[in-house]
């Protein structure tokens, strides 16, 4: 009959952390349900209320769906049920109840019932500033503890108090209790840290990523059936960076890791050799002095190569150690070389690119030659000369019985391997793909983000976001499904390759043939191969794998510049700066012509406007004598010097551009304009500032030059960087200038203050203008012909409308700014009735 003890037991004291040998049972049942509800019940309440007060609650379908998650409802609801058994069962089966056994059910209940409800909180309302991703601090913690608590009883191993030694019903019943802590809790702690029932991403962030239609996503080119098609092509691009020119240290460090990876193929020989001979040492009870010295001999062998195939031994580690300044090098290498390349790439490329796209390419493919080249000279190589030595040895050494199952079972594995990963090649392209898609686009929505806002497509974003998820997620699943089937077939394999030879060795045994050292030695032998040869598929899959990833880093590398240097072309010969068109055709698609038979004369010095409505070519012609692109006809000359034959550098050295749309670098004020001429000095940049107007602007923000202009510049108006892009082009100093809507962001009185400080600056040097709106002076107007500015107003047409109502605007806008200034001289009067004052 059960009887209420007292709080604990009579022979021991809440005072006494020590008994017998360990914990005592009374003070350790008392401490860790404490804690523990004090952690769940104090920090989860603050938890709970910040998230209330603070959070929002999640749209369903952003909130992940996971098995995981379920899984970690169910341990927790598991470790409920098991507290109350196990306080139940105590209550029904022990003739005395101490207090700290209900102290202990009841604290823990109510702990981690909290902790349940911490989990659905967290499941259904997120943070608006979070910025983070996975559980909270407090239930992270709460896991912790409780998993560290279970582990803290085994320091009472030696205790009789505890339910070590099973000596009763009630020790094993604890014990098993035990268990299932220990295990639920375990997994609740390494569970949590994934967090798979929560956003993987920020909520703020992720509700405003999604994938936006792009002009032709749809056109898909067909993949090749093979990554291997194109191997030789793919391996002559990488064969630069596997050796290091140019740095003697950096190829003595790949042959010395080659050096040692010849060592390692010797060392996975004599391991099983020495293994066997110290049971044969023992079998046939050798001398302690041959047996010492043959196991001190295997010792040294095993710490060189490690865990077997020297996964991790001595030697391996110090291939790996000194091989990660030949692996840096070669990342840098293929970087540099790819990012120098894009900046070489037409505008025409870079104008229909996705940036997203780009940059998980060049992520991936610089990523995926450095595992390459692990994998082929590290592991692939390594494990075939394995097989080769092993194959080679088994038919000398036992018999060719021995060899040929050995020669099969490598033969069915790496066949049915590259078979099973050739057939699943296209479902990890397809992930990528999607992986692509998505990240893109993602990019391009966040990049949007004010677009978005405008139109109110938060939720319109979000659901295709959604989409393109699922889209990769079905990918994925058939991309994880066939790895399980390829790993079942290998091991297939494996374990009936080991259970022939090792009937047949065994037999051998028996018939006194071999000795049991012998035994020993093929199972080692074989085990030590087949521990590489298992990862061989993983290491074909890597290497196809990388192929994959590197696919799209290769297609950037085979991108041809549409705007070459031409054969042995020399700098372009500044004199005076003439620019002549001379017949010039220009389209951007075929078809539809944006540039016929167009001819005129820039004189040196002279400034020619080109006026006209939107879409007639004018910005065309700038980026035309930029040599952003070639023409199609006719020919373009400065000081007589056809442009498509002198080297673009130098042809740019001379012209400076103003932009009609002007981005600037996410950097300071004073580096964007320092970049017209890196090497210029502070007072410099001022001066270029305070020729385009914008010193006074600048030195009001609180950080002066040193202020940062954001991502494209976008804290800044759109008035002040284009006043920065004009400083920019004034620091650069160029004998051309190009302006692009210069002033078409500015308010009235800002253009003609800058109108000012450009016709200062483009004295004597030949300008060109592109305007929406009229300009005094020679002129360019497709269609009518172009003429001076008074011959064109007496023939009348487009540009005499285009000149009158240019007149009517400034009229207007010189009585408004008229009536500013009256308003603001009324304002500075002081009233009638303050005189006296």
């Amino acid at each position: 009959m059960l009887t209420a003890g007292s709080y604990c037991e009579s022979n021991s004291s809440i005072s006494r952390t020590w008994l017998d040998g360990g914990i005592s049972p009374c003070f350790y049942f008392t401490l860790v349900p404490t804690i523990l509800l004090t952690i769940a019940f104090f920090l989860g309440t603050v938890h709970c209320i910040f998230y209330q007060k603070y959070g929002t609650a999640m749209e369903p379908k952003f909130i992940p769906r996971s098995r995981l998650y379920g899984l970690q409802l169910a341990l927790s609801a598991l470790l409920l049920v098991q507290f109350v058994f196990g306080l139940v069962w105590r209550a029904a089966t022990a003739a005395e109840l101490p207090g700290y056994a209900v102290l202990y059910g009841g604290f823990s209940v109510l702990a981690w019932a909290w902790a349940v409800a911490l989990l659905r909180v967290e499941r259904r309302r997120a943070l608006v500033m979070d910025r983070t991703r996975g559980h909270s601090a407090a239930l992270l913690l709460f896991w912790a503890l409780a998993f560290s608590a279970e582990n803290l009883a085994f320091v009472s191993w030696y205790s009789p108090h505890w339910w070590w030694g099973l000596e009763d019903e009630q020790h094993q019943v604890q014990f098993a209790l035990w268990l299932l802590r220990y295990a639920a809790s375990g997994l609740l702690f390494f569970i949590g840290l994934r967090a798979p029932g929560l956003p993987r991403r920020p909520y703020m962030l992720l509700i405003n990523e999604d994938e936006r239609d792009v002009e032709n996503s749809g056109q898909v080119h067909e993949p090749r059936q093979s990554t291997w098609q194109g191997f030789t092509k793919k391996v002559r691009l990488l064969v630069p960076y596997m050796w290091p020119r140019g740095s003697v240290f950096l190829q003595m460090l790949v042959l010395f890791c080659l050096g040692l990876l010849g060592v390692e193929r010797a060392i996975n020989v004599f391991v099983p050799i020495y293994y066997k001979n110290i049971v044969n040492d023992l079998t046939d009870r050798k001398s302690w002095r041959t047996v010492a010295t043959t196991v001190c001999v295997y010792v040294l062998l095993k710490f060189l190569q490690g865990g077997g195939a020297g996964a991790s031994g001595f030697v391996s580690n110090l291939r790996s150690f000194l091989w990660i300044r030949v692996q840096q090098f070669t990342n840098r290498v293929v970087q540099v070389r790819l990012f120098a390349h894009l900046h070489s790439l037409s505008l025409r490329w870079h104008l229909g690119r996705k940036t997203g796209d780009v940059l998980r390419s060049i992520d991936r493919g610089t990523s995926s030659i450095n595992s390459l080249l692990s994998y082929i000279v590290f592991s692939i190589f390594p494990t075939i000369a394995d097989i080769v030595i092993s194959i080679i040895y088994f038919i000398t050494y036992f018999n060719a019985w021995f060899g040929l199952i050995v020669f099969v079972c490598m033969t069915l594995y790496l066949t049915l391997t590259i078979i099973i990963t050739e057939w699943r090649t296209k479902y990890r392209r397809d992930m990528n793909l999607q992986d692509n898609n998505a990240k893109s686009k993602a990019v391009d929505s966040l990049l949007n983000f004010e677009t978005v806002k405008y139109y109110n497509a938060e939720s319109y974003e979000v659901g295709r976001f959604e989409g393109a998820i699922l889209k990769y997620q079905a990918s994925e699943w058939k991309t994880q499904a066939s790895l399980a089937f390829l790993n079942q077939t290998q091991n297939l394999i494996i374990g009936s390759g080991l259970l022939a030879g090792s009937l047949l060795c065994a037999y051998f045994v028996t018939e006194g043939k071999f000795q049991v050292g012998d035994f020993v030695l093929f199972g080692t032998y074989i085990i030590q191969l087949y521990t590489p040869l298992n990862w061989f598929g993983t290491y074909y899959r890597m290497i196809q794998n990388s192929f994959i990833d590197m696919e799209s880093m290769f297609q950037l590398f085979e991108e041809e510049e549409e705007v070459k240097d031409a054969v042995n072309a020399g700098n372009l010969l500044y004199q005076l700066g003439k620019i002549e068109f001379e017949n010039v055709y220009f389209s951007y698609v075929d078809g539809k012509e944006i540039l016929k038979d167009v001819s005129f004369t820039v004189l040196p010095g002279q400034t020619v406007a080109l006026v006209g409505q939107s879409g007639s070519g004018k910005s065309t012609i700038i980026r035309l004598l930029f040599r952003f692109y070639d023409v199609q006809g006719g020919c373009i000359r400065i000081d007589g010097q056809d442009i498509s034959k002198v080297r673009q550098v130098s042809l740019r050295a001379h012209i400076g551009v103003v932009p009609q749309d002007t981005v600037l670098f996410n950097d300071t004020i004073r580096d964007n304009i320092r970049y017209g001429r890196i090497s210029a000095s502070d007072r410099e940049v001022e001066e270029a500032a305070v020729a385009a107007d914008i010193h006074d602007k600048i030195t009001t923000f609180p950080e002066g030059y040193d202020t940062q202009v954001g991502e494209r510049g976008l804290k800044l108006s759109g008035g002040e960087k284009q006043r920065v892009a004009i400083a920019r082009t004034i620091l650069k100093a160029p004998q051309i200038i190009l302006l692009d809507e210069a002033t078409s962001a500015l308010d009235t009185q800002t253009e003609r203050n800058i109108q000012a400080s450009l016709a200062k600056v483009c004295t004597n040097r030949t300008t060109v203008v592109v305007a929406h709106r009229t300009v005094n002076t020679s002129v360019l107007s497709p269609p009518p012909p172009p003429g001076r500015h008074e011959e064109l107003l007496l023939k009348g047409g487009l540009y005499a409308d285009m000149w009158l109502k240019q007149q009517q605007v400034q009229d207007s806008d010189s009585s408004s700014d008229t009536e500013t200034k009256d308003r603001k001289s009324e304002k500075l009067q002081p009233p009638a009735t303050s005189a006296g004052h």
